[in-house]
């Protein structure tokens, strides 16, 4: 009644403006709908395949060790894909959902009781509640090399006048009902994207350690904390591209997609901040191949300066106000390559005068940024305009297309770059720091053989995310994601910054 009221005292011009507001709401929701619906298509028809391959027949000519990489890979991404679709209506199940019985822990573990009691028991009406039963469930946790187990017991408690029934809620957990502990998802997860075991492995070992898990288990709980994590990942991903300065890099990693034998080139893409920055924060993007567009993507609408290698991946950003700056360790790699194959006398003294410049770097490394900038300008200067005339003087002595000639150009052609870090403080003189960041995957690559999807590869690169950077701000990544596992149940949206890996030491010890 109230509602009508207030129409009618609008105006014809107002009651307009306001339809017009509905229906762009309606629209946008509409929208809203279609999109959602599209993606659920997307998601259901992925995990439609998935399913067939894992429970198909599984390629000829796998080694053993590949088929379970690819199966638990595989099983991960079923499990991301469940995690993300709706729970369907119970009218539209076509058949009953038999779970699997969980088996008991074995009673030999040692168990830690976690008593969860009402914080008032004194009911409603004024009389006092008594306590009748109680729900007990356990959580298995693990500690390298032994198991133990977490028993929750939650009271209920009775009112013998009006007979309401209180008992502490459950616990929120990142696996609602499951098993782990996040002390026991933390393991998995450093294990498996820090220490590069794969799950198979991990499995073997628990079964030492007195409890056997199914790597299709661990592989549905890997892939439900990727799902869970991705919310801090795009929360750094937007910390990290406010940054005014970033290191970028790539590497290849092989990739299989299921039903097929082979690999193809896939990327992993580096992003960092500078080894001088606040922010220590690195964020890996897993693409299926190296074309310039995924850099592009990354870092739409960033306009700082790029510190980067020569690939042709970047040069659009470049004109769209980006700036480049050269790597100093690409151009003496050049140097280097020649001297060690033909003891070149040009090679050496170039490698000579480079290492001029970073003997300047490293008496400026704990210098503030103007500081650094002044020593820069002072000392590094004047050395890298004396290199410059003669680097162009020795392109005029020796032969054209040349492995020598080729080494001169490479600087020369970069050099307005390869000098900008002289103009400030803050930007490095190499991308060297970014290619620590990318060495994970280099050792992963040893031991995971492949990513079986771009999915998986994609969950790893937002795993491994969050565990560098962790590193990178000197936090151990289990104590870390465990603590993170704990509390991003009931972290509000607003709040997930804190949660950060940069942002966390301010909140371990709570």
């Amino acid at each position: 009644m109230s509602i009508q009221a207030d129409l009618k005292q609008l105006s014809p011009d107002q009651l307009r403006v306001l339809a017009g507001d509905l229906l762009q709401q309606l629209q946008r929701k509409e929208q809203e709908l279609h999109n959602t619906n599209v993606l659920n298509d997307k998601l259901t028809h992925e995990l439609a395949i998935l399913k067939r391959h894992r429970f198909g027949r599984r390629s000829e000519g796998m080694s053993p060790d590949q088929g379970s990489l690819l199966d638990e890979l595989v099983d991960g991404d079923i499990a991301a894909i469940e995690a993300e679709l709706p729970e369907p209506a119970p009218a539209t199940r076509t058949q009953p959902t038999q779970q699997p019985r969980r088996q008991p822990l074995p009673p030999a573990l040692p168990r830690t009781v976690i008593s969860h009691e009402p914080e008032n028991t004194l009911c409603r009406c004024g009389c006092q509640l008594k306590r009748i039963g109680e729900d007990v469930s356990e959580k298995l946790d693990y500690t390298p090399g032994e198991f133990t187990v977490e028993r929750h017991v939650r009271g209920k408690w009775v009112c013998g006048d009006c007979e309401t029934l209180v008992q502490a809620p459950v616990p929120a957990q990142v696996i609602d009902k499951g098993l782990p502990t996040p002390g026991l998802l933390a393991h998995v997860l450093v294990a498996k994207y820090a220490d590069h075991q794969p799950l198979y492995r991990q499995e073997t070992i628990f079964g030492r350690a007195g409890y056997a898990i199914a790597r299709s288990s661990l592989a549905e709980w890997v892939g439900r904390c990727g799902v869970a994590l991705q919310p801090l990942v795009d929360a750094l991903r937007e910390e990290l591209v406010k940054e005014a300065i970033l290191h970028a890099d790539e590497t290849p990693v092989p990739m299989l997609a299921p039903g097929k034998k082979k690999t193809h080139q896939a990327y992993v893409w580096a992003y960092a901040s500078t080894q001088q920055s606040a922010l220590q924060a690195v964020i890996y993007e897993f693409a299926p191949s190296r074309a310039g567009k995924h850099a592009r993507a990354f870092l739409d609408g960033w306009q700082g300066q790029l510190v980067c290698d020569d690939f042709a991946g970047y040069k659009a950003g470049f004109e769209q106000g980006m700036t480049e700056i050269a790597c100093w360790a690409h151009a003496r790699r050049r140097f280097y390559d020649l001297h060690a194959a033909k003891k070149s006398t040009v090679a050496a003294q170039a490698l000579d005068t480079i290492g001029q410049l970073y003997t300047i770097e490293a008496e400026a490394k704990a210098l503030t940024s103007s500081e650094r900038q002044q020593l820069r300008q002072a000392r590094a200067a004047p050395i890298i305009d004396q290199l410059y005339h003669w680097l162009i003087e020795q392109r005029q002595k020796v032969p054209k297309g040349s492995v020598t000639s080729k080494a001169i150009h490479y600087s020369l052609k970069r050099w307005p770059a390869l000098t900008r870090y002289l103009e400030d403080g803050d930007v490095p003189i190499d991308n060297n720091w970014v290619e620590n960041q990318v060495r994970p995957w280099a050792l992963g690559r040893k031991n995971w053989l492949f990513a079986g999807s771009l999915r998986s590869g994609q969950r790893a690169a937002a795993v491994m995310s969050l565990i560098q950077s962790a590193k990178n701000n000197g936090h151990d990544p289990y104590a870390y994601l465990k603590d993170v596992l704990a509390r991003l149940p009931t972290q509000k949206a607003s709040a997930v910054n804190e949660l950060l890996p940069h942002n966390w030491a301010l909140n371990d010890k709570v």
